[in-house]
């Protein structure tokens, strides 16, 4: 937010305020995470994505799939990632199982629509069965989409309520 005042002496000044954004959606794997956000407005294929990232001694996560201009050639280990849905096939299970077992799970899925139940499939599973939970929030709407950038300082909350400051 910008605010514009003048002094006694006729100075401007601008001041440049940081205002947070907050949003609910529903807590499918809750958590308290803090990370920056990396954002796609298409759908994310659990395997192309990792695809580079199953193998035994991998210690970071890059995207490798170029259908998804948005987060081909970046780090999702450390990300927050916010997305509208996922697309794929029914190995996304195995995937995310996988990448959590290798410790280069992203820190949380965020989604503006509803999960589908491949992906909270896949993730509940590596939850219980890798012990690593990915936060998972779903139903955050388009306005969370549209509003998040990548970069943004993210705040996820177990209850499902995200901030972006």
């Amino acid at each position: 937010m910008k605010i514009w005042w003048i002094s006694s002496s006729g100075e401007r000044f601008l001041e440049v305020t940081e205002v947070s954004r907050t949003f609910r959606g529903r807590a499918i794997l809750p958590g308290n995470v803090e990370g920056r956000a990396l954002v796609t407005r298409t759908g994310f294929n659990a395997y192309a994505c990792f695809y580079n990232s199953l193998l035994d001694g991998v210690i970071y996560t890059e995207c490798a799939d170029p259908g998804n201009q948005a987060l081909f050639g970046k780090r999702l280990d450390s990300a927050i990632i916010c997305l509208p849905n996922t697309i794929g096939s029914t190995s996304a299970g195995a995937v995310w199982q996988r990448v959590a077992r290798l410790g280069v799970a992203p820190k949380a899925m965020l989604f503006s629509l509803p999960i589908d139940s491949l992906a909270a499939g896949g993730l509940i599973i590596a939850d219980l069965w890798a012990e690593k939970r990915v936060v998972t929030i779903d139903r955050l709407g388009s306005m969370f989409l549209n509003t998040v950038k990548e970069g943004d300082l993210m705040t996820v909350q177990d209850d499902g309520v995200v901030i972006i400051s």
